[in-house]
């Protein structure tokens, strides 16, 4: 169910597996000036969830951030069918039943312009994760460039975080750092968000950061902001 975070600011936790891995995923709900609703990394769907989230406003965008965060864009679709489209650079060639959706950059879209940031992760073509900003909340939202995975649900799920170099700490799994195929232009990107001032970080997998946020994730950067 939705939990509120922030200001105008909200998440519904979902369990998932990736690679038969329970590590749940995060949708993150954010408010905009006007009413309408941002759903970053839409999840799976139940009455009671569609019914929390109606409570809220209108439905405004529904954003795929990355190009492995797109499973549940057509189920969110059918919800809220006047809901825009919004993912990243790899969906549409993968995702042929995208093709018409807006492609996300680096710079936000009229619906949240002024209200949502965004820098575009280039580097890595196979990821185009997409990062936000919440001025209003000071809240960075990522999707799969940190886990904060502190108490593992499982032995298996505790054994995939070890092997990833992310176990019990905000870090950067190994497994999406062997994505990064142009570093130099990654640290571009990475320098840009730490322009912004927040002070809470929310993720796809795992525990929000709600202090020291920008220092723990400028640490656990040095991967690439050191390149």
């Amino acid at each position: 169910m939705l939990q509120k975070i922030g200001e105008e600011l909200w998440v519904a936790d979902h369990d998932f597996k990736m690679m038969g891995i329970a590590l749940g995923t995060r949708t993150t709900v954010i408010r905009l000036g006007d009413g309408g609703l941002f759903l970053h990394a839409p999840g799976p769907l139940s009455p009671e969830l569609i019914e929390a989230i109606n409570a809220l406003g209108p439905v405004r965008c529904l954003v795929a951030p990355n190009d492995f965060h797109h499973l549940f864009v057509q189920e969110n679709r059918l919800a809220w069918p006047d809901a825009s489209v919004h993912v990243s650079a790899g969906l549409p060639a993968k995702r042929p039943d995208l093709a018409s959706a807006s492609v996300l950059g680096d710079t936000p879209p009229d619906l949240w312009d002024g209200e949502i940031e965004q820098v575009w992760m280039r580097g890595a073509p196979k990821v185009n994760e997409v990062v936000f900003f919440h001025p209003l909340s000071r809240t960075l939202v990522l999707t799969d460039l940190a886990f904060n995975v502190i108490n593992p649900s499982s032995f298996r799920v505790r054994v995939f975080m070890r092997i990833n170099g992310a176990s019990g700490r905000l870090a950067t799994s190994r497994l999406l750092k062997s994505m990064y195929r142009d570093r130099a232009l990654g640290r571009v990107s990475a320098e840009k968000i730490f322009d912004w001032d927040f002070d809470r970080i929310l993720l796809c997998h795992g525990d929000a950061v709600e202090a020291d946020a920008k220092a723990k994730l400028k640490a656990e950067f040095a991967w690439l902001l050191d390149t």
